[in-house]
This record gives C-alpha cells, structure tokens and sequence, in this order.
C-alpha cells in the first residue's frame, strides 16, 4: 500500500500557470501522477498543460473530482490557497511555498482543525509513493518502490535517504517531506503513526533536525506502541552553534533538549536506531531488517 498519495489520487495545482507551478505539473504529469487540472484566478476556462485551469478549487473539485492539490502560490497568498483548498473539499493538501508568515500559518492550523483534510508543509518537498505518483519537487528517478516509510524535514535529506536505500536493494512506500517551518501541518508522529498502521511498510526512517520537539513526541509514541516496527533515524544539525537558525525557520535550538545530541539521545532511548551521518542510513536499514 501507501500513504496519503497513490496512483488513483486526482491532483490539482494551485498556481498553475505561474512558472513553479507549470515547472512542476510537467514534472509530475510526466511521472505519470493524475494531475486532473489546475487554479488560477482569472484563466477559468482555459487549458494548460493540456490539463483544464478552474477559477477556484470548488469548481475543480466539482469538475474533476480531485482530492489532492499542491500549492505553487506565493507567500504572501499561501495561506488562503490553503483554506481555499480546505474548503473546496480537498482531502490532502500539499504546500510547498516557502516564507509564509508564522503568523499566516497559526491562522491556517486553526482553520483547517475542523476540516476533513490532511495539510502538508509547507516548505517542504511534498510527496511521493514510487511507481504512482509524485505530488512535489523532489527527483522522481531517486525513488525506488519498497517497503520502508520515509518522513523528514529535509528535502535534500529524504533524497539521500532514498538513494542510500535504493543501494542496498530496498525501496520506498511514500515518502513524506513534512517541511522545515515553526508551524506545520503534520508532524513527524503523524507520519510515523501512518505508516505504523501501513501493511506494506515494514520499517521506517525518521529524518529529523535541530528545533523544537517533534522528534522527542514520535519517539513517544514509538516506545508507547511497542517498537512494532524497526526505526531507523539521522537527526541534522549536529555542528549548529546555539541560538542560530540553520536555513529552516524552525532549525533553531531554543533549549537542552533541541539539540542534535540531546535528540539523538531521546531517540535511542526509546529503542530507535540511530545514525550519527545520512551515509549511513541505507545500511542500518538493511541490517535492522536482516537483509
């Protein structure tokens, strides 16, 4: 199986005809993802990509039946693409719009609590389950199907990852880059928890970095269920000087325990396996699995 996206998701883009947004619906229709249409305020009515563009995610939604949709939209209107999408129905909402304003995003979080949808990111890379569909930016050929969960804040991290795995034969279920911001809309556990509850996915990895807590809370309910599954996790940022953010707005040690050696502590702690560098983690992967 997979999680959040696969072959059968009926994706729409917001910011569709801006140049990201075209880039990138070219990139994922050539993958082979069901890209169904796109928004653009004001071009309802006309076509892109060969794909029809909508005035609002409602009419799309209504149109095409879509219930994913990746937002292309500048800072400044992320937000409201967001609730936009939330409103219209859409069931995974991907954000990859870097600078959106934290004060924008608490906003979002409160909107979206009641909704019937799954926010992604934003800041982040998106999704990808190998072989089906790839709703973000991320490098299609890195990604081999498989059996191994990947969460992460990194972008450039989840590729490492992929490939290291990709080398000891093994591949990936879903890949999900949850971003890098003080605010996102799933966190590390989320992920974690969905591919716990995933038959096919047999083991995990867990890219984390310094900043705030999300890591020590997955980590607890990792212990707390039983370690049914193998963790295996990196955790970035182990030479950033105290008080600095480190290119993520929300990679910035606040305390004790949000550095990278006090995470990793926690995290073995609580019967995960750890990897002190990202070239490590295909081959603990390997051996946590016995391959």
């Amino acid at each position: 199986m997979s999680v959040l996206i696969n072959k059968d998701s009926k994706v729409i883009v917001q910011g569709f005809t801006g140049s990201e947004g075209t880039f990138h619906a070219q990139q994922m229709i050539d993958y082979g993802t069901n890209v169904v249409g796109g928004v653009t305020p004001g071009k309802g009515g006309t076509e892109h990509l060969g794909k029809p563009v909508f005035n609002t995610v409602k009419e799309a939604v209504e149109k095409t039946g879509a219930d994913t949709s990746i937002i292309f939209v500048p800072p400044a209107f992320a937000a409201d693409a967001i609730k936009e999408a939330a409103e219209g129905g859409i069931k995974t909402i991907i954000a990859i719009t870097e600078g959106i304003p934290v004060a924008d995003m608490v906003k979002v979080m409160d909107y979206v609590a009641d909704k019937d949808t799954r926010l992604i990111g934003p800041n982040c890379p998106g999704v990808i389950t190998p072989g089906e569909a790839k709703v973000g930016i991320m490098p299609g050929f890195v990604f081999k199907k498989g059996n191994i969960g990947l969460v992460s804040k990194s972008g450039t991290l989840t590729y490492e990852a992929a490939d290291q795995i990709a080398k000891q034969g093994l591949g990936i279920t879903t890949a999900i880059g949850i971003g890098g911001d003080p605010i996102i809309g799933t966190t590390t556990k989320e992920a974690v928890e969905m591919f716990m509850n995933d038959p096919e996915t047999e083991a995990i990895v867990m890219i984390g970095e310094i900043g705030g807590n999300l890591e020590a809370e997955a980590a607890k309910y990792i212990k707390e269920t039983g370690n049914k599954k193998p963790v295996v996790a990196f955790i970035a940022g182990q030479t950033a000087p105290k008080g600095r953010t480190m290119g993520h707005a929300g990679a910035i040690v606040g305390g004790k325990d949000d550095t990278a050696q006090a995470k990793m502590r926690i995290l073995k702690e609580h019967g995960i396996h750890v990897v002190e560098s990202p070239a490590e983690i295909g081959k603990k992967v390997a051996e946590v699995l016995g391959k």
